[in-house]
Order: C-alpha cells, then structure tokens, then sequence
C-alpha cells in the first residue's frame, strides 16, 4: 500500500490498524484491543496488554539467534574511545545492572532518575530500568544543580544513577558536585546513587548514599524481564514550560513499543540489522526514541556519539562516523548542518569519506531552512527530509513516509502527517482555515500510540497546556499551514508569528529570506514591541567564516532581501550581524529570550542555555540598533 492508503486507513479504522501494526511486538499478554476511549479526552493505547520493552528491545534478538549483531557501537571522538557491543553483551550488561538496582530495593512503579553522558552506560540505565518496570527520568547531563533539584522533588526517585563526568571538546563538565548540590537543594533525598567513574574524573563518593557502577554491581543475581501493564509510564521526560516550571511528559509503554517500531522502517527506512545514527543527546526526546529505543526494538544497530559536528577534530566528524559504521540514515538537528556549513561552506572535507551506504538525511529539531536544505542535498548526494515532532508526541507528527513510498520533497515542509495524526489547521475561534491559510496547527483527539497520555502529577496541567484551547483537538503550540496537497508547512511557534500594523506574519519565513543570502550562515528574526505597528521584525545574522565585507553592506542587502521576497508589508528594516546566537543544548534559538532582552523585559535563565554569556551579546547587538534600553 502506498501512503494515501495507510495514512487514510489509519484514520478510519484506527483500531484495525494500529492492531495490525501491535503485531510486530512481543507480548506477554496481548490487548484485546487497541484504543481504551474510557477517560476521554484523556485517550489511552493497548491498556490491558502486559509487555516488556526491555525484553523486545534486547533479549527478544537474542532468543531469535541475533545475539551476536551490534547493538549499540560507541563513537565518542573527545575521549578517543571506539567500542561495540553486541545483543548478547547488552543483555548480560542490563540484566546485571538491573539485578543490582532490585537488590537495593528499586521494584516496579519506582522512579529512577539517570543524569549521564553520551556512552552506552546511560542506554544500559534506561533499559535495566525498564526491565525492572521502574520509571526513568533522563536528566541532561551537566544540567545546574537547581534544575536537577526540582525534578528530583518533582518525580520523587528513590535512586539516581550518573556519571562522575561529561567531556566536551576542550573541557571536562564535572557531573557529581551538581549531583549533590541538587540532593542537597531537593526536599526529597534519593535512598542512594550509582556514579559511573570516568578516567577523566574520578569523582569522591558519599558512604552510605554513593555506589560505585561496578563494585554495585559485583557477585550480583541478574535479572529478569518484570511484566507491566500497557499503560504503565516507561518513563517520564521533562519538557520546559512557559510558566518556568518543567512538565513531565509521560510515554506509555505499550503504544510507545508499537509507534516506534513502526516508524523504523515506514519513515527511517532501515531493516533490521543495519546501523541508524541519530546524532542526539539522551537527555532529549530524539536520545529515547531513536538512540536507545526505536534501533533497539526494531533490532538495528544504535550509534552512540559523544562529541561536536565541529571541533572533533573537525567539520568532517559526521561524515566519518557514517563512512566508518556504515551508517544508513542519519538523523539530526539544521543547527549541526548550519554549524558544519559555516566551517566548511563547500563541503570539501566529505570527499575524504566513503559515503555510498547512506540513504538518507533527516531533520527535525527545529525549522530547517532551505537553503540548509539545498546545501546538504548538494553536499551529501541524498534525499534530504525535515520531518516535525516534539517531545510530547515521541515521534514523528509529519515526515515523509520513506519505507513505506518516498514522496516528493518539497524543501521548507516536513511533508505530510504520518498515520494517527489528523493534522488540522485552526483560526483562534478553533474553525479550519483554507489551504495556504497560516493558522494554529492542531491534531484532532484520540493522538495515536506512542504519544503523551498525559503529564506526571498533572493532569489538570496537562489539559490547560494542551486540549483547552481548542476542544476535541492537542493544540500544537506551532503555527503553520497546509497546501493544496496536504504538505504541512511550519511557520514558526505559535508565540512567534508576529503582528505588524495587523499584518499576521511568520518569523520563519523572514528567517528563510535571510538564509538565502550567500554571505549568511545562520539566523533569527524576533518580533519586537513597537508603539507604532504593535511589533517589528529584527534580524540577526551570523555570517559563514572567511566573509570579510563591511556588515552594513550585508545588512542593507539582507534588508533588500527580505522587502522583495515577502513585501513592505513586513516592515523589515533592523538586522544585526551577531557571531552567535542564543541556543539551547540540543540546537533550539531561544527566540522569546531575545524578545524579553529587546523589549527591556526581566527573564528567567533558561536551565537548556548553552551558553549564558551569548545573552550579553545579543543585548549589546539589540542596544545598537536602540532596543533593549
């Protein structure tokens, strides 16, 4: 079947369908059906099932006599460490650490919070939780202590597993003194903690409280694969809010099984047994669902990458790991693209690597621009596809159905929505609006498996941050539209579509504008308060490396630009050349940052921030073209 009939039977036999597709999952006791309407809006997937993920993700290949295929191989650059284990290994590996965790009390429904590196440890964390049906919690490693502390009060764990350290090009981030300043800060204390010590640091343990990963594990009974209900959270991953207190999203385990297995080879496109490469962190959602989880279920081999696009050693780095582990699709963030576009413009350094094995490109993250786009079609020699989700939905909202029919690309849309998801586009009375209309992009209730149930300890939360809006539907918080084909474009964050003198208008496509310049690498348009017209567009431009021609020439020229391709009507005339912009650890712009700074508004430090001293730069770049007084 092509895509318009899976996509259409998905929607009129949900139930069918998403049986159907069930099948591909060990059960221990299977549903007796798909979708539980009961709670409604509060829609729940194969609630009566029993199942393990840890079991379909590891011992399942085992049984099936794949035990000596890689799992998982480790690429980690700023250490120099290359290593691979196998099915086989990793079993061995998770059962004892899971032994280990049952041995000192952690039991099914416990909260285990994971605060680690990119090595294969924090998957092996994650999974022997899941053996046990413990609820993991994936702090980002090096997250302040503050941060730590308040999910720690929020999840309640009763341990906490980290590492003593994390490497970044040029520095060693010191994991175990924010540990224990977060148990320090937390009313609720953790009953005790495993660090994993790294050679780069070996970080002084607390008796009684801290266990060292190996010894903790030493003369242990491993463990066996301990049965949940289908709807049992396996795990809980906290997202920002806008009120500055983070949100707990929660993904079943039943319907998360069967939605990513799924998408493996209807969107990704592999097979078993071949290598996927997600270049991620496993503090986002993109590290759950497509370096540990999604490759593992679906018996792929998972790359775990520790390092940078650039600087280790150089703008060259992904084309070796892909060349090296002969990886077949790649998925990544437009900021890791933009990042290896500014250091190496041409893309000299990818003839240096044997690059045949790859299928394909995917992004998502944030929006890819086209001109990214074009440059990574040029550069790479394959189909490049954006596809949109979020952390809340745990896999692809829209993409392109690659495994299942490759559709046209048409660059600047993540192509179509994928089965489950009837994408609608809404007016702020809740009313669909006409194709190529932009408007708030929403998806009508029931989501499909894999998707948030709700959110930890919030369900009253849950419903004001996303079904109140427009009842019957998940408000996105994305605004875009829909063409004559059905191709979703997203615009910009709902928060991001600016009003000029009553003129709806989309940073994103002011941002699309300016990337096109060839002198321009990266940027970011904000809207910023104007007494006149409500708002006013402001540009920042990062410029690609070598450009050397006066910024006011580049400005005018952006500024040119941006009244050809979209009109007078979006009033763009204040641009600034930045060398950087604000961004979060896993590659987002902090936009509504940059509005605070330019409307002279106070903010809170964003706990994601990569680097806070960049909010300096923008605020003296926002005093130059007089805002931010």
């Amino acid at each position: 079947m092509g895509y318009t009939e899976v996509y259409e039977r998905s929607l009129a036999d949900p139930e069918g369908f998403w049986m159907e597709a069930a099948e591909a999952i060990d059960w221990v006791k299977k549903p007796s059906k798909a979708l539980f309407e009961a709670n409604a809006p509060l829609y729940e997937w194969y609630k009566d099932a029993e199942v393990n993920t840890c079991w379909n993700a590891v011992d399942r290949h085992v049984a099936a006599g794949r035990g000596a295929q890689t799992a998982i191989i480790h690429d980690s650059p700023v250490t120099g460490i290359k290593q691979k284990i196998n099915y086989s290994q990793l079993r061995s590996r998770v059962a004892r650490l899971a032994g280990a965790l049952r041995a000192r009390g952690v039991e099914k429904g416990d909260r285990v919070i994971i605060y680690m590196p990119m090595v294969p440890e924090a998957l092996e964390a994650m999974l022997a939780c899941a053996r046990l049906g413990a609820v993991h919690s994936v702090v980002f490693g090096g997250f302040a202590a503050h941060e730590l502390a308040v999910r720690i009060d929020d999840c309640q764990p009763k341990a906490i597993i980290a590492a003593s350290c994390g490497i970044e090009p040029g520095r060693v981030v010191h994991y175990k003194p924010l540990l224990d300043g977060a148990i320090e800060q937390s009313s609720h204390k953790p009953e005790f903690c495993v660090i994993f010590q790294r050679e780069e640091e070996v970080a002084k343990l607390i008796e009684g409280r801290d266990y060292d990963w190996h010894a903790f594990q030493y003369g242990v009974e491993p463990a066996d694969c301990v049965p949940v209900s289908g709807d049992h959270p396996a795990y809980i991953l906290y997202t920002s809010g806008t009120t500055g207190a983070p949100k707990g999203v929660i993904r079943a385990t039943a319907g998360h099984l069967v939605a990513l297995n799924w998408s493996m080879k209807n969107i990704y496109n592999v097979n078993p047994g071949e290598a996927f490469w997600a270049a991620s962190d496993v503090g986002w959602v993109v590290g759950h669902s497509y370096i540990c989880y999604g490759p593992l279920i679906h018996g792929n081999t998972t790359i775990v990458f520790e390092g940078k696009p650039v600087g280790t050693p150089d703008a060259g780095t992904f084309w070796r790991v892909m060349s090296e582990h002969k990886v077949r699709s790649f998925f990544t963030a437009p900021t890791a693209l933009r990042a290896i576009k500014r250091d190496d413009p041409k893309g000299e350094l990818i003839k240096n690597y044997d690059m045949s094995h790859l299928r394909a490109l995917y992004l998502a993250g944030e929006r890819a621009d086209p001109d990214t786009i074009e440059w990574a079609q040029r550069v790479m020699q394959v189909p490049v596809y954006d596809h949109w989700w979020q952390t809340e939905t745990g896999w692809a909202i829209a993409g392109n159905p690659a495994g299942c029919e490759a559709l046209p690309v048409k660059i600047g849309s993540p192509t179509v929505a994928m089965p489950g998801y009837d994408v609608r586009i809404l007016d702020e009375g809740g009313h669909e609006v006409a194709p190529g209309t932009l408007g708030a992009i929403a998806v009508k209730l029931p989501l499909p498996p894999g998707t948030l149930p709700t959110l930890w300890n919030a369900e009253e939360r849950f419903c004001k941050s996303y079904l109140n809006t427009f009842p019957g539907y998940y408000e996105t918080g994305d605004a875009g539209m829909k063409d004559e084909d059905g191709y979703l474009w997203i615009m910009a964050r709902t928060d991001d579509v600016i009003n000029v003198a009553g003129h709806r208008l989309s940073t994103g496509a002011m941002e699309e504008v300016l990337a096109s310049h060839p002198d321009v690498a990266e940027c970011a348009v904000i809207g910023a308060a104007d007494e006149l017209k409500g708002q006013t567009p402001v540009g920042f431009l990062c410029l690609t490396k070598g450009v050397n021609r006066a910024h006011e020439e580049i400005v005018k020229e952006c500024v040119k630009l941006v009244r050809d391709q979209i009109g007078p009507v979006a009033a763009f005339k204040l641009a600034v050349v930045v060398d950087r912009l604000p961004k979060t650890r896993s590659g987002k712009i902090l936009r509504a940052i940059m509005v605070k700074i330019a409307d002279s508004q106070s903010y809170k430090m964003p706990a994601t921030i990569d680097d806070p001293a960049i909010l300096d730069e923008i605020k003296s770049a926002l005093q130059s073209l007089g805002l931010a007084k």
